[in-house]
This record gives structure tokens, C-alpha cells and sequence, in this order.
């Protein structure tokens, strides 16, 4: 897997996270336990912080990266394929549609849902248990229980995934 230091500071990737051989990932970055970083995902922190958490999976194609403001993804995230995190944070048990762009100093509450293709503004707010679509980003509706349910689920099976692809790394 491609890991490489930059500015003195290395990838802190735990053990039980699997990371694609096809991926990149660069400078101030962990990736917490049970997480993915699938093929083709960058994750650059070159210029501040970027922080992973548990059994999150960055799907393939994603770009994490970072200006002048930290990146934090939190637990039992899923970000789907192609999107782009700058300088965002993101809370716990969400999940992030394909095509999503998440700008600089946005934050997404826990328990959310960003519609694929939705672009987060600047500094938007998305407060915790809500669906938002479009570009620029809007909210629609209330998350309720089953779709945390669904939220969960997502970020369990793509762990699991994610340890089949570990296994065979390491046969």
C-alpha cells in the first residue's frame, strides 16, 4: 500500500484496517480500526490533519484532503465512490453519496445522509439526523430510525468487506 511521509509525518494506519495496495495515503492521516480505503482513493494530509475513525470505509475513487482546517470523518461512515472531503467534518454513522463534494469547514451531524451528487457549501451545517440533496446542498427530510438502521448496516458490511480483502492481502 502506498504510504508515504511527508513534512515528517507518517500514516498511523491500525492493524485491523484494510487499505487497497491501489490506494494512496499520505502525511498527517489515521485510519482507525475496521476501516477501508478501497482503489484509487486518496487521502492527503499534507497540509493539516486528517483524522479516520472506526469502521469507516472510503470508498473507491475518493479524494480526503485538507487546506489550512482539519478533515475528521468519524465511526460507521460510509463515503461513497468518487466523492471529495476538504476540510470537513463529519460525524458519526453517516453515510455520504457517490459524487458528494463536502467543502472546506462544513460539518455533518451524526446520523445523516448527503444525496449522491450533493455538493455541501462552505461552511453549511447539517444538522444531526438529516438527508440532504442537490447542489447547493438542501435539506429534505428528517433521518429516522430505519434509515439509521440502514446507515449501520452499510458500515458493517462494508467492514466485513473490507476483512475478506485484508485476508487475502495477507495470504
Amino acid at each position: 500500500m502506498p504510504l508515504l511521509e511527508f513534512k515528517k509525518k507518517y500514516p498511523k494506519i491500525d492493524p485491523k484496517a484494510y487499505v487497497s495496495p491501489r490506494s494512496f495515503i499520505s502525511g498527517d492521516v489515521e485510519v482507525g480500526a475496521k476501516s477501508s480505503v478501497f482503489d484509487f482513493a486518496s487521502i492527503r494530509g499534507d497540509f493539516s490533519p486528517i483524522k479516520i475513525g472506526k469502521n469507516t470505509s472510503i470508498q473507491d475513487n475518493c479524494s480526503v484532503h485538507c487546506g489550512m482546517s482539519p478533515c475528521s470523518i468519524g465511526d460507521n461512515v460510509t463515503v461513497g465512490h468518487n466523492a471529495v472531503i476538504h476540510s470537513a467534518t463529519i460525524g458519526n454513522n453517516v453515510i455520504i453519496g457517490m459524487h458528494s463534494t463536502i467543502l472546506d469547514n462544513a460539518k455533518i451531524g451524526d446520523n445523516c445522509i448527503v444525496g449522491a451528487g450533493a455538493v455541501v457549501t462552505e461552511k453549511m451545517v447539517v444538522e444531526d439526523k438529516t438527508l440532504v440533496v442537490g447542489n447547493p446542498a438542501k435539506k429534505v427530510k428528517d433521518v429516522g430510525a430505519k434509515q439509521i438502521a440502514m446507515i449501520r448496516m452499510s458500515a458493517s458490511s462494508y467492514s466485513d468487506l473490507a476483512q475478506k480483502y485484508k485476508k487475502i492481502l495477507e495470504s
